[in-house]
């Protein structure tokens, strides 16, 4: 048979047409070559006419010849035209990648991430990355916050002083600050608790005036910076959905997109190249261990799946029975320290009185440190792929420093609100426990702080007394002893999830201690350095890596549960709590959040109209009517190119079709040659 009516019966010999312009038909002569490429040019041009919008033709999805002619063609008609409409499309979008460019060259630490990258792998770049957002998150929040509620607390005029000594009211008294002569210890105590000389400063609720003006700048900060924190969280989100919806899917181009599309040949000097190597060689092996427990999965009997079913059930009951022990540690722990702190023993040593206060902390801390460990020797065992045991583990120990910080809140709130008993004694004058936190905010924003200074601590305690020492006794020790020690490898996800979690204090603790973002701030910027000399002179390249989109959406999503678990307490307060009537903003208020309408109501009568209109149901029912508009839309759109990426996958699946039938074909005929 001759060479045509072979490939005619190739399975994608009727699907040519969706192949793009330009391509050369299955046996077609050498000598055809020139006609071919003038029906590149003419197929080009015809199908420029019908584009919408000239995109780049890097995008389509054409041979590279017939995308050169489309963009001859492209430029010839642009240059024919000359059309006002056009020269300034061509030019915003030049503009927007110019832009788009800058903004990318003027990102601080790039080559370090990029050098970490090559040498660790991407889930360590993943860490560095996520801890360069969160520094940006808080560098915007202290701006915010030092614009709409540190500068018009003292353009109205210097703060009043704290609460006279002797002065009362029916909510009792509130006497902040150090009386007499302090001593060291206790200026160091109060440095590490809030109290004393911090608790009447900027740093926390209390402090700040009852000025009309401030009330609302003060709210509308909390909700500007929450704002901002979701918008810019879920367009990290979004960004590395991308990635995670390709890497999961199976499909048959991951090697090939790796091989082929990886490479960046703009890159000068041999330590670029190197850092690019290594990069693509982890990338490779993350996908090659991924296939191999795959392959591994399949090939289980229904014995063997009953098995390994089991042995998950029981694990996750152990992991579901150490989580609530440790919860209820964690609020055992925050009521004794209220009983703790009144006893006379207690209130006349200060070490033991910094003990007591610090008991929360330490104990979610120890918990932190003790079960994510435990996690860790657990996920082996349930036959997952790296990249699921890498999620299942994250979620465990998410599960565990979230919850545990939402059963301190919990704990603190109990307190406040009595229980949630409105007749009881404490709380029946003021609606809050007035006699033990006659400033519960200032409280709660110190609960906060000491957190946070907990954790920065306990980090280099770590660093300082558990790394580098390891380090040295490896180093110096070539037997037993050193190979116990041996070298050790950076933790993605426990170091993620102590960045999430320690985000998620600041923003649980920022409404009640505004200073607190400007503190995570020094505190991250501090921990970047530490934790790059860490990683480069006591940390080894991981000897089990995993899919950096797992975790560029992973790691989003969970900060994202982060600020949804943050948000319950601090709008709790907003609306649900009464506030001091002692100390704050809002004092005198029956909660914070009616300074609003109050705010509203000084405005003209159009404006109160207006915004008074918007929290009607005339407003929100059409609101939610083109919601679902818009979301039934997005929905069929998104069933669209479900739909198109699934016709592209089987235009994949036939070209491999095609291989592997004219390689039979080949063996057939050679066969047969050598027959005759």
């Amino acid at each position: 048979p001759s060479l045509s009516s072979v490939l005619n019966e190739l399975p994608s010999a009727a699907t040519l047409r969706y192949r793009g312009p330009g391509v050369l038909p299955w046996g077609a002569e050498e000598g055809e070559d020139e006609e071919a490429w003038r029906s590149m040019q003419t197929s080009a041009d015809a199908t420029h006419q019908e584009l919408p919008e000239p995109g780049p033709s890097r995008e389509l999805p054409w041979p590279m010849q017939a995308r050169r002619a489309h963009r001859l063609a492209r430029d010839r008609v642009a240059r024919g035209a000359g059309s006002t409409g056009a020269q300034w499309t061509r030019l915003i979008r030049r503009s927007k990648e110019k832009v788009r460019e800058g903004l990318r060259s003027l990102q601080p630490w790039a080559w370090t991430l990029k050098r970490i990258g090559g040498q660790f792998g991407a889930g360590t770049e993943s860490y560095f990355s996520l801890l360069r957002f969160l520094l940006l998150l808080n560098v915007l929040a202290s701006v915010l916050t030092a614009c709409m509620v540190l500068l018009p607390t003292w353009l109205e005029g210097t703060p009043p002083g704290p609460p006279a000594p002797n002065a009362s009211s029916p909510c009792g008294s509130y006497n902040p600050g150090s009386h007499g002569l302090v001593t060291f210890a206790t200026e160091l105590f109060n440095l590490l608790s809030g109290e004393g000389f911090l608790e009447w400063s900027p740093l926390f609720y209390g402090f700040y005036p009852p000025r009309p003006h401030l009330t609302i700048t003060y709210l509308c900060a909390a909700f500007a910076i929450g704002l901002l924190y979701l918008l810019l969280i879920l367009h990290r989100s979004v960004s590395g959905l991308k990635q995670t919806l390709l890497a999961e899917s199976e499909a048959l181009t991951s090697y090939s997109h790796r091989v082929f599309s990886a490479w960046d040949f703009g890159l000068s000097g041999e330590v670029h190249v190197r850092l690019r190597q290594r990069l693509i060689l982890y990338e490779l092996q993350v996908e090659l261990e991924e296939a191999r427990v795959r392959r591994k999965a399949a090939v289980r009997t229904l014995g063997q799946q009953a098995r390994l079913w089991s042995v998950r059930l029981l694990l996750n009951l152990v992991v579901l029975a150490l989580l609530g022990a440790a919860f209820y540690g964690i609020y055992w722990a925050s009521r004794a320290t209220v009983t703790l702190q009144d006893k006379p023993l207690i209130q006349r040593t200060p070490v033991l009185k910094l003990i007591v206060d610090y008991l929360p902390s330490i104990f979610i801390s120890g918990v932190n440190f003790v079960l994510p460990p435990v996690f860790k020797l657990i996920a082996p065992l349930e036959g997952y792929t790296r990249s699921r045991q890498i999620v299942f583990i994250l979620l465990r120990t998410v599960s565990l420093r979230l919850v545990s910080l939402l059963v301190l809140l919990v704990s603190l709130w109990s307190q406040i609100t009595c229980g949630g008993n409105e007749e009881d004694e404490r709380c029946k004058t003021c609606g809050y426990n007035y006699k033990e936190l006659p400033c519960w905010e200032t409280r709660l924003g110190q609960e906060m702080y000491k957190l946070l200074l907990f954790d920065l601590l306990t980090s280099l305690a770590v660093i300082l007394l558990i790394q580098f020492p390891r380090k040295l006794l490896c180093g110096l020790c070539p037997g037993a002893l050193g190979r116990f020690a041996r070298t050790q490898e950076f933790q993605v996800p426990d170091e993620v999830l102590g960045l999430i979690y320690a985000q998620t204090v600041v923003w649980v603790g920022s409404f009640f201690c505004p200073l607190l973002p400007f503190l995570n701030t020094v505190k991250f910027l501090l921990l970047f350095y530490l934790k790059k000399i860490t990683l480069f002179s006591t940390c080894s390249p991981a000897s089990r890596t995993f899919r950096a989109s797992t975790v560029n959406f992973f790691f989003p999503l969970v900060l994202l549960l982060g600020l949804a678990i943050s948000a319950i307490p601090v709008l709790y307060s907003i609306f649900l709590i009464p506030p001091s009537k002692l100390c704050g903003p809002f004092r005198g208020q029956s909660s914070i959040w009616v300074a609003i309408p109050e705010s509203i109501c000084e405005l003209p009568q159009t404006a109160q109209n207006f915004l008074f209109f918007l929290g009607t149901q005339a407003f929100a029912v059409p609101l939610l009517l083109i919601s679902s508009i818009l979301m039934a839309y997005t929905v069929a759109l998104a069933n669209s190119y479900g739909r198109l990426i699934s016709e592209l996958k089987r235009q994949i699946q036939t070209e491999a079709q095609n291989k592997v039938f004219l390689a039979q074909r080949a063996v057939a005929l050679s066969s047969v040659n050598r027959a005759l």
